[in-house]
C-alpha cells in the first residue's frame, strides 16, 4: 500500500509502514509477546477506580484513567460528560497565567465536597478529550520530519503557515495545541491534574524499555541511533520533575511499575485500520486533496517504520476568531491548534478541542483562520461531492465500532442472572421495549438536541454505568447540592439546590454567592427499581415508626411529598415514580426540556438554549421508563455460603435488618430482596449538616437498598466511605446502636457480615 505525503513545496510516495492497523482498542500487530502483556496490565490500570487511602485528591475531576478515554472503546475520547475546563488569569492579550491546578479547573474535593474557583481566573476554555488511538506511531515520528512541514512565513503562498510548538527544546506532538512531547508527560499531567494522583518520572531505562530499545545505545550518539532509539534518546533530556501534594498519603502515590504500564498502553495502540476504498470514498479522497484539505491534514508522515497515514502535520494552524480559545501553550496562541489526526475519526464524535460539533459536518463548518478558504471550499461543492468527501473521513478507520453512547454496535442483552439483564418471563414486545429503551439510556445527546445550557451529563448512562448500563457510578460523576446555612438553619438558594458541573459555554456554573454548604451526591444504582416501585404504598407505611413505638431506636418515616404521592426513590425518597425519575434527570442532570404531561411535575418545559421546545418528546421518556421498569434487580452471587449464611445471621442480630429489611412483596406477591424500607431515617452524626429536600430533613436519608452494594462503590450519599467497612463505621443516629454492635464483632464475625453484604 502506498500513500502520498504532501511537504512544503513537494509530494512525495511513501509505503505505508506494516503492522500498525487493527480494529480500534486492540495493540500493534508488531507488538511482541512482552509488549502485549504489558499493554494488558496498562489496560487495567486505566480501569483502577482510585480511593482518597489511595491518593486520590483532595480535589479531583475523575478516578480512574479511562475515565475520559472510554469511546468507543477504552483508548478513545469521550462525550461531553467528561469535558473540563482550563482556568487562567488574562493579564494582558495573549499573556495567561495558569490557575487552578496547572491550569486546569477540578470539581472535587475530599475536604468540602465542591474544588472552588479561584478567584484570579478570568479567563476559561473547554476540552474534549482526545482518543490516543496510534499515539505510539505519533511519537515516533522523528523531529525532523515535522520541521520539514513547517512554513510558519507562508513561503510558498499557499496561505497555510504551519508552525512547529516546543516542548522545552522538544518538537512537541501532543495535546490539542502540541504543547507536549512525550506520551509519558502527556498520561503524569492528567494524573495529577485530574485525579490528584502525584508520580515520579520513569527513568531513562524504563523508557528505553517501553520501545524494545537497547540499553547500551543510549551511549551512542544520536546520528548512529535508528529509528525509535534516537527519539528515546532525544526525548529523555527533558526536564522532568516529580510530582506532589499535601494529603495523607506518601508520594508518589502511582508506582513506577504501573506507570510503566499505562504508558505502554497509550503506546501500543494500533492505529485505527482504515475501510477498503469504494467509488464513492475514492471520489471523496480527491475532493479532500482538490480543495485542499490535505494542506493541514496531511495524508501520511515519514517515520522509521515507513508511512503514517494519520492525516495530520502535527503542526500549529490559527483557526480563527470563532475557535480561538484565548490560551497560549508554549509557542502557541490562544488562536491556534494542532491538526487534529482524523483517522478513526468517524468514531470520535464529539469533535473540535471543545466538542461543540456534534458531526463531521459541523466540524468542518467551524473552520476559520488559515482554513478559512478551504471550507469555503468544502461548502461550494455539490451536496453528493460533499457526502462523498465526510463518507471518505469516515472510511479512515472506527466505522464499524462506532456506536451513540458506550454499547458497542449490536450489543446483545445480557442474560438473566447477569448485571443488567431484563426482568425475567418478558414477552417478545415486552424484551423489545427494553432493548430500545437500553439504547436510549446509553446514547449520548448533543447540544443541537437540546442539552445544557447547564448540565451534568449528556446521557443517562454518563452516570449511570457501573457496573453496566443502567447501574451506579464513581465520585467523578457525583451531582451536587448547595445550601446556605446559619447556624444549623437551612435555606435553599434562590436557584435551587442543584449545581451542574457543565455549562454548554467555557464556563463553569458557579455556586450561588451566598451558598456555604456544598454535598456531592453519589450516583444510585437503577437497577430492579421496576419492582421497588411496585412495592404497595401501604406496606411501606406500616413498616413506619416515627415516634419509635416499639422502642427499638428506629424511627422510619415515610415521605410524604406535597403532592400527597408517597416518594420512594433517590437518597432522599424525593420522587415518587419512574417515570418522574426519568423526567428529573432529563432536565436537572441533561439540561433538557419536557413536554407538559399532566399528572407530571418534574422537568423544565422551557429555556434559552435556541433549541426548540420541548427538546424531548414523550416516546423517549416512555422507552426510559420501560427500561427502568424492566430492569432485573442485581443478581446474587454467591461464593462461600457457609461465611455469607453465617453473616446473614449476624446481619439479622446486630440490628441491620431493622431498616434494611430483606424481604418485600408486590401486589403481585413477587419477593422483592432489595434490603430496605424505602423509609427516611436519621442516620448522621448529631450537629452534621446536609441538603433538605421537601420536608427530608438535612440529617434523613431513605435507607439505600443493598442489593448489588458489592459494585457500588464509593458508599453514602457522599461517597465518603470507599469500603463496606467504612459506611458502616459512618453509621450514626439511629443506626448507632447497630454500628457500635457491628464494632463489637470478633473479627470472623465481620469478615462472615462483609461476606454476605458482598453475595447480594
Amino acid at each position: 500500500m502506498v500513500t502520498a505525503a504532501s511537504g512544503c513545496a513537494s509530494e512525495e510516495t511513501f509505503v505505508v509502514a506494516d503492522d500498525i492497523f487493527a480494529e480500534l482498542g486492540a495493540p500493534l500487530p508488531s507488538a511482541t509477546q512482552e509488549q502485549i502483556a504489558a499493554f494488558e496490565r496498562g489496560r487495567e490500570a486505566a480501569l483502577r477506580r482510585f480511593t482518597p487511602a489511595e491518593g486520590l485528591g483532595p480535589e479531583f475531576n475523575v478516578t480512574f484513567c479511562a475515565s475520559c478515554h472510554e469511546k468507543p472503546v477504552l483508548g478513545g475520547g469521550a462525550s461531553h460528560y467528561r469535558d473540563f475546563l482550563l482556568v487562567g488569569d488574562e493579564l494582558s492579550p495573549g499573556t495567561v497565567v495558569p490557575r487552578g491546578q496547572n491550569g486546569v479547573q477540578r470539581q472535587f474535593s475530599l475536604d468540602s465536597g465542591l474544588a472552588p474557583s479561584d478567584p484570579l481566573a478570568n479567563i476559561s476554555a473547554t476540552r474534549n478529550p482526545i482518543p490516543f488511538f496510534g499515539a505510539g506511531l505519533l511519537a515516533e515520528i522523528p523531529d525532523a520530519e515535522i520541521l520539514r512541514l513547517a512554513d510558519p512565513d507562508d513561503a510558498d503562498g499557499d496561505g497555510i503557515s504551519g508552525r512547529v510548538n516546543y516542548d522545552g527544546s522538544v518538537v512537541g506532538r501532543f495535546g490539542r495545541k502540541a504543547q507536549t512531547a512525550r506520551i509519558e508527560l502527556f498520561i503524569r499531567g492528567p494524573l495529577f491534574n485530574h485525579l490528584g494522583i502525584t508520580s515520579d518520572p520513569l527513568p531513562n531505562d524504563r523508557r528505553r524499555e517501553l520501545l524494545g530499545f537497547e540499553a547500551e545505545a543510549a551511549s551512542k550518539p544520536d546520528a548512529a541511533i535508528d529509528g525509535i532509539g534516537a527519539i528515546i534518546a532525544a526525548q529523555a533530556v527533558i526536564p522532568d520533575e516529580p510530582t506532589a501534594d499535601l494529603d495523607d498519603v506518601a508520594d508518589p502515590e502511582i508506582s513506577e511499575s504501573e506507570l510503566f504500564d499505562l504508558v505502554s498502553f497509550a503506546l501500543l495502540l494500533a492505529a485505527p485500520a482504515p475501510d477498503a476504498p469504494t467509488p464513492g470514498t475514492e471520489r471523496g479522497e480527491q475532493s479532500f486533496r482538490r480543495i485542499g484539505c490535505g494542506k493541514c491534514h496531511l495524508p501520511s508522515l515519514r517515520s522509521p517504520r515507513g508511512a503514517i497515514p494519520a492525516y495530520t502535520d502535527l503542526l500549529l494552524h490559527d483557526m480563527g476568531d470563532e475557535l480561538a480559545d484565548g490560551f497560549p501553550m508554549g509557542r502557541a496562541s490562544g488562536r491556534e491548534f494542532r491538526t487534529q489526526p482524523l483517522w478513526g475519526i468517524a468514531a470520535a464524535s464529539p469533535y473540535l478541542h471543545d466538542g461543540r460539533a456534534g458531526t463531521i459536518e459541523e466540524a468542518i463548518r467551524w473552520h476559520g483562520g488559515e482554513a478559512e478558504s478551504i471550507r469555503d471550499a468544502y461548502l461550494a461543492l455539490e451536496p453528493g461531492d460533499r457526502l462523498d468527501l465526510i463518507a471518505f473521513l469516515e472510511s479512515l478507520g472506527g466505522a464499524v465500532q462506532r456506536t451513540a453512547g458506550l454499547l458497542p454496535p449490536d450489543a446483545e442483552l445480557p442474560r438473566s442472572g447477569e448485571y443488567g439483564a431484563p426482568l425475567a418471563d418478558l414477552d417478545a414486545e415486552q424484551e423489545a421495549r427494553f432493548e430500545q429503551g437500553r439504547a436510549l439510556f446509553d446514547r449520548d445527546f448533543s447540544y443541537g438536541e437540546g442539552v445544557g445550557p447547564t448540565f451534568n451529563g449528556d446521557a443517562c448512562r454518563s452516570c449511570h454505568f457501573d457496573p453496566v448500563i443502567g447501574g451506579a457510578g464513581p465520585s467523578g460523576v457525583d451531582v451536587m447540592r448547595q445550601g446556605i446555612f446559619s447556624g444549623f438553619t437551612f435555606n435553599a438558594p434562590e436557584a435551587g439546590t442543584e449545581l451542574p458541573r457543565h455549562a454548554t459555554t467555557a464556563q463553569r456554573p458557579e455556586a450561588d454567592a451566598e451558598a456555604n454548604f456544598f454535598e456531592p451526591r453519589q450516583t444510585p444504582s437503577t437497577l430492579g427499581l421496576g419492582l421497588l416501585e411496585r412495592i404497595p404504598r401501604t406496606t411501606i407505611e406500616a413498616l413506619a415508626d416515627p415516634d419509635d413505638e416499639n422502642g427499638d431506636g428506629i424511627a422510619g418515616r415515610a415521605h410524604v411529598l406535597d403532592s400527597g404521592e408517597l416518594g420512594r426513590f433517590g437518597w432522599k425518597a424525593s420522587i415518587p415514580s419512574l417515570r418522574e425519575f426519568v423526567r428529573d434527570a432529563l432536565s436537572a442532570e441533561m439540561g433538557m426540556t419536557l413536554p407538559d404531561e399532566p399528572g407530571f411535575s418534574r422537568g423544565i418545559l422551557q429555556d434559552d438554549d435556541g433549541v426548540m421546545d420541548p427538546e424531548v418528546d414523550a416516546l423517549t421518556i416512555d422507552g426510559l421508563t420501560a427500561f427502568l421498569a424492566l430492569l432485573a434487580p442485581p443478581p446474587r452471587t454467591r461464593v462461600d455460603r457457609v461465611a455469607e449464611d453465617a453473616g446473614e445471621e449476624i446481619f439479622v442480630s446486630v440490628g441491620c435488618a431493622l431498616c434494611h429489611v430483606p424481604l418485600l412483596q408486590t401486589d403481585e406477591g413477587i419477593e422483592v430482596r432489595a434490603y430496605t424500607d424505602l423509609l427516611l431515617h436519621d442516620v448522621a452524626e448529631s450537629g452534621s449538616f446536609g441538603i433538605e429536600e421537601g420536608d427530608a430533613g438535612i440529617r434523613e436519608f431513605r435507607t439505600p437498598p443493598l442489593w448489588g452494594v458489592s459494585q457500588t462503590a464509593p458508599y453514602l450519599h457522599d461517597g465518603r466511605a470507599s469500603t463496606l467497612q467504612e459506611a458502616i463505621q459512618a453509621h450514626a443516629g439511629e443506626a448507632s446502636a447497630t454500628r457500635d454492635r457491628v464494632g463489637e464483632l470478633i473479627e470472623a464475625e465481620r469478615a462472615a457480615l462483609l461476606a454476605f453484604l458482598r453475595s447480594l
